[in-house]
This record gives C-alpha cells, structure tokens and sequence, in this order.
C-alpha cells in the first residue's frame, strides 16, 4: 500500500495502525502531532486508527526555542 507522509510517497506493508507506523519509523515519542487526510488524530486514537492507500498523514514536530 502506498500513503504519503510529509506529502512524500512510502510503500508500508500491511495495514498498520498510526501508533504502529510511527513506531516503525522512530516517531512514536512526545512532542509530535498528526493529521490524516488533513484531521487532526488525537493520540488517544493512534492505536485504533489505520491509514488506507492514498492516505496522507501529516506529522508535525515541536521544537522549544525562538
């Protein structure tokens, strides 16, 4: 299946969940917030929610500073 992330194309196998993906790829740890197809996913739902081919996520980072 192919979703893009950050609006670059990966190929995931199976059907992950969000919380399982962002695990895969390093992710899965505080100051991040994520978007499918343009909503927003409250962390409380990245174990239940599973992106589909096409899907889009967007992951934002939080940075300190300024």
């Amino acid at each position: 299946m192919k979703i893009f992330i950050n609006q670059t194309e990966v190929k995931i196998d199976g059907t992950p969940t969000l919380a399982e993906l962002l695990a895969q790829r390093n992710l899965a740890n505080g100051g991040i917030a994520v978007a499918l197809n343009n909503r927003v996913v409250p962390r409380a739902s990245w174990a239940d929610v599973r992106p589909t081919d096409g899907s889009k996520l967007t992951i934002i980072t939080a940075v300190c500073g300024g």
